[in-house]
């Protein structure tokens, strides 16, 4: 069978996989920072590099500005499944330095463990599709379905170009299902397909009082303090239960349905272990609802940063100009951060104390997401081929948080993304000593070759 090709092609093959993705991570791609742009093409070259010498068609899509695109495709499987592969080439930067144990650019082996920045993120698990394609075009001589392959290099700084190849030509990434791997298992030794992903509505808001700072005991009691009302209006979002207070947000939340707690609750979840972990004295949020589904399938409100006034060593008694904060929304279907937006303005309007003003400005938002896992046969056949890979049968969960590509794939090619993650919840994404399982690594390659064999045969 070409699958068993397939499989030994894989097994003798391992160590060199292993290499390659050691090569993969030297590149210190970090599209964030100008003096690695070389370095951020140059992952590109090698991951197109990488599709050509498989026998894929690639090439670099460039745009006015930032990091290209790369494209490959293999279409040579006329009626089969057209199956497209997103992944990023780009990292964080992996400042501070000072806490990684080994350089963050030079690949380090430990405890069975690849450390890196990217190992996680998204290089090993994208380069696992890749390693997938090549053992069926090498160890069995043919794809059994059409691939493409969209790896990007903008993910870590906002994937503008991501989006206008999208919107732009819809028809060159026409598909009938994605695959996302940039998430995690469940637990070690419980791989898991994400089926939701939350969205986010983020904001900053500016709170003006006087034309300049003020002596608080001349001008105290006498006029409003913005950090005072800064405060009040922060307070207002939500009640002591954790609810948000923001009238009408709730009106658009689907709720949970029942076989989604039923099996949330089944799942091998502590909520002591998780409030130890974090030495936290206790869990808080939504009543009614337990962690994991406050985590996965309930709105939240948070406030991220609130700054204003005097913050140095000694008294400074100021009633300050202004004051600010960023605050964000995580999002659940069916909101949208356009909805939520004006329901915040209207709640402003009301909470906002006399004698100061205020703005408000929408940095960042994106939808929530969620596929229908059951009874989906794309869902069904990754759920077997994650078997295949890992020897045990994958869960279904949800994510807090936000991956905006599935979202643009939904809205732009209309189909859904299978999010399958070989990471850790403790890999250190975005911090030092990013890493990744090698045993994770090989199971990834398998399940995706699976997930080629199971979407030709059985979709």
């Amino acid at each position: 069978m070409a699958i068993d090709r397939v499989d030994a092609y894989l097994a003798e093959h391992r160590s060199r996989f292993e290499e390659q993705l050691k090569d993969l991570l030297r590149i210190p791609s970090v599209s964030a920072q100008p003096e690695h742009d070389a370095d951020t093409r140059r992952a590109a070259e090698f991951v197109r590099g990488d599709l050509e010498a498989m026998g894929v068609q690639a090439e670099l899509i460039e745009f006015p500005r930032g990091h290209p695109i790369v494209f490959g495709r293999k279409l040579d499987a006329p009626g089969k499944p057209t199956l497209l592969v997103y992944g990023h080439y780009d990292v964080q930067p992996p400042e501070p330095l000072e806490p990684w144990d080994s350089p963050p650019f030079e690949p380090t082996e430990r405890d069975g463990n690849l450390y890196a920045r990217g190992a996680t993120d998204d290089k090993g698990q994208m380069f696992t599709h890749l390693k997938a394609a090549e053992a069926w075009l090498k160890g069995a001589g043919e794809l059994p379905i059409n691939l493409k392959f969209v790896i990007e290099g903008e993910e870590e700084v906002g994937g503008e170009n991501l989006e206008t190849l999208m919107a732009g030509s819809p028809e060159l990434l026409a598909c009938d299902y994605a695959v996302v791997s940039d998430t995690s298992q469940f637990a070690r030794g419980r791989p898991a397909i994400t089926y939701g992903l939350k969205g986010l509505a983020y904001f900053e808001l500016i709170v003006e009082g006087a034309d300049r700072d003020l002596h608080s005991g001349t001008f105290g009691g006498a006029v409003q303090n913005p950090l005072n009302a800064l405060a009040t209006i922060l307070a207002s979002l939500k009640d002591a239960d954790g609810r948000i207070a923001i009238p009408g947000f709730y009106d658009e939340v689907r709720p949970l349905e029942d076989w989604e707690r039923k099996e949330f609750a089944a799942l091998p979840f502590s909520e002591e272990e998780f409030r130890a972990d974090l030495a936290v004295p206790a869990v808080f949020g939504e009543a009614g609802y337990s962690t994991l589904e406050r985590k996965w399938a309930r709105p939240t409100c948070d406030v991220h940063g609130i700054w204003g006034g005097y913050a140095g060593p000694g008294p400074k008694t100021v009633l300050p100009r202004l004051a600010g904060a960023k605050f964000s929304f995580r999002l659940v279907p069916d909101q949208t951060p356009k909805a939520v937006q004006a329901r915040l303005e209207a709640h402003l309007e009301a909470a906002c104390p006399p004698g100061v003003t205020y703005t408000l400005k929408a940095m960042q938002g994106a939808p929530a997401v969620i596929v229908e896992a059951k009874g989906n046969p794309g869902v069904e056949a990754a759920m077997r081929a994650v078997e295949s890979g890992f020897g045990v049968r994958p869960v279904l969960i949800r994510e807090g948080g936000s991956i905006p590509v599935v979202g643009l794939i939904k809205q732009h090619l209309g189909v859904d993304t299978l999010l399958l993650g070989w990471g850790q919840n403790d890999d250190n994404l975005h911090g030092p000593n990013e890493k990744f399982s090698i045993e994770d690594f090989h199971r990834g390659i398998k399940s995706a070759a699976h997930l080629i064999a199971e979407l030709a045969e059985k979709v």
